[in-house]
């Protein structure tokens, strides 16, 4: 591993449109790229830990949890630097769970900690885990950067692919550059108005979709003002508090439906 050029991958069991958004809001430069048919891979440019006083492990378990809150899927992040290596698993709001290696390959965490990290990303608790213990043992052949292609060994068994150039123990511009060369997404924060857009363009690609904007949307809003505004009428006659209630929220719905739509279909920049 190169002393002065510290890296890290995360590894998302999501796809890229789901990665997205949530990649945004770390507000870090980073490169977006499939790995295997249910995984996406984000390359961080690393200026945090090569400009910043937190080291790389630090910075990376704090990304690995911000990724996952309020999602259904894990991250599986990997890092190094000259010192050590590791690995950190995040799920929604549970404790990360990692584990780490010294750079000549040597145990330095807890062997609980493997069998947590396996459960946690459902993995076969027999054959699985057979492979992820002798990664807890010491072996004079294999130095931290063969432990983290390990793992990845055990986790290609589940879909995750590691693209060509991305191999852990790099530095992270020789990663950076690698990916680029390949297409990777770049995934650049430019303001909230950018992410919240990037945010309602999966929502609106997803199975709500119909019904957010188009056709089917402004049907269903456009009845819930048909519905909502006699009835407002008919409760206000009878002075009946409940009933208008309901009223003035299919009135509401209705009304930001209508205007939800007809702002979306605006062509950006107007």
């Amino acid at each position: 591993m190169n002393a002065t050029s510290p890296g890290a991958l995360l590894f998302c069991r999501a796809d890229r449109d789901s990665v997205r958004p949530p990649a945004l809001l770390l507000r870090e430069r980073l490169l977006l790229a499939p790995a295997g048919p249910d995984w996406s891979v984000l390359v961080p440019e690393g200026k945090p830990w090569l400009e910043g006083a937190d080291p790389v492990d630090r910075v990376i378990a704090g990304w690995a949890g911000a990724l996952t809150v309020g999602v259904t899927w894990p991250v599986v992040a990997l890092w190094w630097d000259a010192d050590r290596a590791g690995c950190v698993l995040a799920t929604g709001f549970r404790r990360p769970v990692g584990y780490t290696w010294l750079a000549d390959g040597t145990p330095a965490g807890e062997d609980e900690a493997m069998h947590t990290f396996a459960a946690r990303l459902g993995l076969d608790p027999v054959l699985d885990v057979q492979d992820l213990e002798p990664l807890t043992r010491p072996d004079k052949h294999a130095d931290a950067p063969a432990r983290l292609l390990g793992l990845l060994a055990v986790l290609s068994r589940h879909g995750l692919t590691l693209p060509q150039g991305l191999v852990p123990g790099e530095p992270a511009a020789r990663l950076w550059a690698a990916a680029e060369a390949r297409g990777a997404e770049p995934v650049e924060w430019h303001g909230w108005l950018d992410a919240v857009r990037t945010e309602l363009d999966a929502v609106e690609e997803g199975p709500l979709g119909p019904w957010l904007r188009g056709p089917r949307a402004r049907a269903l809003a456009t009845a819930q003002l048909a519905a909502g505004l006699p009835l407002l009428a008919w409760a206000l006659t009878r002075r009946n508090p409940g009933w208008a209630t309901a009223a003035a929220l299919l009135i509401a719905q209705g009304a930001l439906g209508l205007t939800y739509d007809r702002l979306r279909a605006r062509p950006q920049g107007r």
